[in-house]
This record gives structure tokens, sequence and C-alpha cells, in this order.
């Protein structure tokens, strides 16, 4: 079960990375195998499903989304506490925004969604 020190830990060190730009310590949060949705995802790729499976599939899409964006700031607004996920509140360029992380054993992200208002 995860713990608040965890979350609270996870969430600092996960909006740095995205505020800072750095994909490769982006992507250090995940498994090599994890799985993400998100409606940007259908916007910004060919992938009408809005799902990505793996890092080198999300890390094209990652990419892609900093570059649109250099301007790109998150704030961190709320972490909400599961028993095996994390949901971290924020606002970004555009907008309000909520996101679900769930985690294996080694505390690496293994599905992550993402919501916008």
């Amino acid at each position: 079960m995860l713990t608040r020190g965890f979350a609270e830990q996870f969430a600092q060190e996960w909006i740095a990375a995205w505020n800072g730009h750095d994909l490769e310590r982006i992507l250090s949060h995940y498994s090599d195998d994890f799985v993400m949705s998100s409606p940007r995802i259908a916007v910004l790729t060919e992938e009408p499903t809005g799902v990505l499976k793996g890092k080198d599939a999300i890390r094209c899409y990652w990419k892609k989304a900093l570059e649109l964006v250099p301007h790109l700031h998150f704030e961190l607004m709320g972490i909400y506490l599961g028993a095996d996920s994390i949901i971290l509140h924020y606002e970004g360029p555009r907008g309000k925004a909520a996101e679900a992380f769930f985690f294996n054993e080694e505390g690496k992200v293994v599905r992550a969604a993402a919501t916008y208002e």
C-alpha cells in the first residue's frame, strides 16, 4: 500500500520533471511497458483510442507535446492517495487536469490516465 510520504515525494518530483521539460526525468517514473491514456493522445498522434503502450511510443508523444507547448508549467493543486494509486490535481497551460497513476511493487507507474476540465 502506498503512503502519504511516497505520494508527496512522487508529486513533487513529477511536477519538477515536467516543469524542467526533462523528458528522460519524466519517463524515469514509469515502467518500460506502462500504459497511458489521454484524450490529447488522439489529437497529437495517429492513435484514435487515446491510449499508448510502452515508453518508446509515449516518449514520442510527450516529446511532441513538449515541443508544441514550450512554456509548459504545472502547478500542483492536490494529491489524492489510494491503495495502489495516486491522483494529482494540477493546473497547466490549458487549464485544470487530474491524472491517476497506478504503481507496481517497485514504485513505478504501470498505468496512467489524464483527464482535463
